[in-house]
């Protein structure tokens, strides 16, 4: 029976996604330690919760506090505390007093891409002159993190779950990314992305190019490199990608402190929009399920034409 039990808790905390229970944990600690209050709570205690941090945290971290207290309270068979009209009524309030502006990550433009790649491209040259290992590596793992992110519209956490096992790449056709789960795929039921080889900024090149300099055969896609030129056993974190990324576009003379990993995303999404893909073959691509979440990611200016121009025809 224990084994039962054990074997059921490992599928229960599987639903929920790594970093989700990580939230939720450090959102149930504010609640406990930092506030004082105490589980199972009641709508008063929520009210008074959130009234407190209002002007302090952003409107999503309250949500976020809320979704915990939520999860808890239904796991455990307690009413759920946050579902009563008081609550609405409390953050309706909050989101007419503190009305914030959404931050958004600019998009990184395809010119500013090309300079990228001709930039790491020359340190590659460079590297292999002098017998710079470390220099060599980065610019390559560089190359292929860019132009895969960008031709594929990647999120940050996808990027750094990409895995050699799940990845097929054949050099002047096309290659092939599975990912098990994603933001979108609530279902978990996986998702299969393809990108075809390009003449430019290829990102099938880039790719064999890099696992082949690396000597990958198994394991993340995308790994760090200490100055040494020794490859990490373990795949990049999603959060590292945002400074690794300022530090490419810095080598490479560009600015740097506009982006994060989601500007890749987004300047795929706006490229797109502007070469004249509609709404919906956009969000098929990217995997957005949907309008809304896909008009966030393409700059205002971005008008949605009727022809679709797919990646090299």
């Amino acid at each position: 029976m224990a084994e039962v039990v054990s074997k059921a808790d490992r599928y229960l905390e599987a639903s929920v996604r790594q970093n989700t229970s990580k939230s939720y944990a450090a959102a149930l600690s504010h609640f406990e330690v930092t506030w004082g209050g105490f589980l199972p709570t009641t709508t008063e205690s929520v009210v008074r919760y959130i009234a407190e941090y209002a002007d302090q945290l952003a409107l999503s971290t309250l949500k976020q506090r809320l979704a915990a207290l939520a999860n808890w309270h239904q796991s455990n068979g307690f009413p759920d505390p946050t579902k009563a009209p008081k609550v609405r009524q409390l953050l309706k309030g909050i989101r007419a007093l503190h009305p914030v502006q959404q931050k958004q990550a600019a998009p990184l433009p395809l010119l500013q891409l090309e300079k990228a790649v001709a930039h790491l491209e020359g340190e590659i040259v460079e590297a292999r002159a002098t017998d710079n290992m470390a220099a060599l590596l980065k610019a390559t793992r560089d190359i292929a993190l860019l132009t895969i992110g960008f031709w594929r519209g990647f999120r940050g956490d996808e990027l750094s779950r990409l895995t050699i096992e799940n990845t097929h790449a054949e050099r002047y056709v096309g290659i092939r990314f599975y990912l098990g789960s994603s933001k979108g795929d609530r279902q978990n039921i996986g998702r299969e992305y393809k990108t075809p080889s390009l003449s430019m900024l290829c990102p099938v090149e880039a790719y064999l190019n890099w696992v082949e300099a690396a000597g990958l055969t198994r394991g993340g896609v995308f790994r760090g490199i200490d100055r040494w030129g020794n490859i990490s056993d373990r795949p990049l974190v999603a959060h590292s990608l945002i400074p690794l990324l300022r530090d490419t576009l810095e080598r490479c003379g560009l600015p740097s402190q506009i982006y994060s990993a989601h500007s890749i995303r987004r300047g795929f999404a706006t490229w797109a929009a502007s070469s004249g893909w509609d709404i919906k073959t956009l969000m098929e691509y990217v995997g957005w399920s949907d309008m809304k979440s896909a008009l966030r990611y393409v700059e205002p200016a971005q008008q949605f034409g009727g022809l679709i121009r797919k990646l090299e025809g």
